[in-house]
């Protein structure tokens, strides 16, 4: 059965669902859409996604979009059978804390840190506007917040969870964007736990190779 992702390699959302395939060792073929417009064309709408969003992940003939839902069908379906990584744990009390980690993400550290990526990575190449220091500001603000109480989180732990999961991997696209593309780097290497945790999810061989390859 042929698993076809498709997306834009520099989308967060589809960065997540590659990272996840590689973690699972899932071959697949990844399909780039030729612009922007391809994704409100009625055959798109129709066809892949009726919100005219990416990534859209086919397995078979079997259809699953948004980026957090594809990844968790992937580990259900697929984790433990083509190496020995488990992104959610079998024990029902880990498999709960992954959730709540996963919440975490999507509640409070993907907003300040889209602010970033939105104003700083993205705004002038793909938008064509200037960035909006206050959304920058705001951002800044928001997620020094976060972070405060992930380094408390963190503390005694590799990963978030305790062990890798699917928590960190969703964190993994926007945290590279704001450390690495918007230089703001000190936010987490202030932070000693924060930092031996970015550091240890950024060298995993999945999470590395992905980041390299953005266009």
């Amino acid at each position: 059965m042929t698993i076809k992702l498709i997306g834009f390699p520099y989308s967060g959302p589809t960065m997540r669902v590659i990272i996840t395939l590689r973690e699972l060792g899932l071959p697949y073929e990844f399909e780039t859409p030729a612009n922007f417009e391809v994704l409100k064309t009625e055959d798109f709408l129709a066809n892949k996604n009726p919100f005219g969003k990416i990534p859209v992940l086919f397995d078979g003939d079997f259809r699953i979009i948004e980026s957090r839902s594809i990844c968790r069908y992937l580990a259900s379906k697929y984790q433990g059978k083509n190496n020995n990584t488990i992104l959610i744990p079998n024990d029902v009390h880990k498999a709960g804390l992954v959730d709540q980690f996963v919440s975490f993400e999507i509640f409070y550290y993907d907003p300040p840190a889209f602010k970033f990526v939105s104003q700083e990575v993205f705004a002038e190449k793909f938008w064509n506007k200037n960035p909006d220091p206050e959304i920058i500001k705001q951002g800044r603000e928001e997620l020094i917040k976060v972070l405060d109480i992930y380094e408390k989180l963190l503390e005694g732990k590799e990963y978030l969870n305790g062990e890798f999961s699917l928590a960190d991997i969703y964190h993994s696209p926007y945290t590279h964007y704001v450390y690495g593309v918007a230089k703001h780097s000190e936010l987490w290497d202030s932070r000693p736990n924060v930092k031996n945790w970015w550091n240890r999810l950024r060298n995993r061989e999945a999470v590395k190779k992905t980041l390299e390859e953005i266009p």
